[in-house]
């Protein structure tokens, strides 16, 4: 018998090694936090397994989630991004990255770091769910709707409440292990 893993990321190995080693682990690094919602920003509309299948070209293309390089791209990495074939050629998500490194160096600035600003909605500490079934977790909840409304008032892009929470169980904001999980207490 092999470790007892939510449901979700069962049959896949870069699944099960990005569940067992980084999902719900709670991210209080800037660097991290921008990568995250870069990645999540990509992932609305489609799985998650097909942004982490893609994440190391994600890397490439968006100078290692330098959000100060990234507020500086000019229309020319712009337009070369919109071609590069290992990431999703969204134009809307990439301009989007685009204006929300701005905005994230604005709140950086307002806050000290992005990190103090998001984790002030959980009174920073995790949220420790009771997830029977991975089935049953939230979409949305009402704190990710305030996060949500905060960030677009912001000028975040693509940072609807369910990308935030996506956002927040990603970064260990909120603890959605299933409780007979293994991770659900190590996180």
């Amino acid at each position: 018998m092999g470790k007892h893993r939510c449901g979700w990321c069962k049959g896949d190995s870069l699944y099960e090694a990005y569940h067992d080693e980084e999902w719900g682990v709670p991210v209080k690094n800037d660097d991290l936090l921008f990568e995250f919602l870069v990645l999540e920003t990509f992932q609305a509309g489609l799985s998650w397994i097909t942004i982490l299948r893609r994440r190391e070209n994600f890397r490439t293309a968006f100078d290692n989630f330098d959000y100060k390089k990234i507020s500086k791209y000019p229309e020319a990495k712009i337009l070369d991004l919109l071609q590069d074939e290992g990431i999703i050629r969204n134009k809307l998500k990439v301009r989007a990255t685009v204006s929300n490194a701005h905005a994230f160096m604005a709140i950086q600035i307002e806050f000290g770091t992005f990190s103090n600003y998001i984790w002030q909605f959980v009174e920073g500490v995790s949220v420790k769910n009771k997830v029977l079934n991975y089935k049953e977790a939230p979409a949305n909840t009402t704190t990710s709707n305030a996060i949500s409304k905060d960030l677009k008032k912001r000028g975040f892009k693509f940072v609807g409440s369910t990308i935030i929470y996506a956002f927040m169980q990603a970064t260990g904001m909120v603890n959605d292990h299933e409780i007979e999980c293994f991770r659900y207490n190590e996180v």
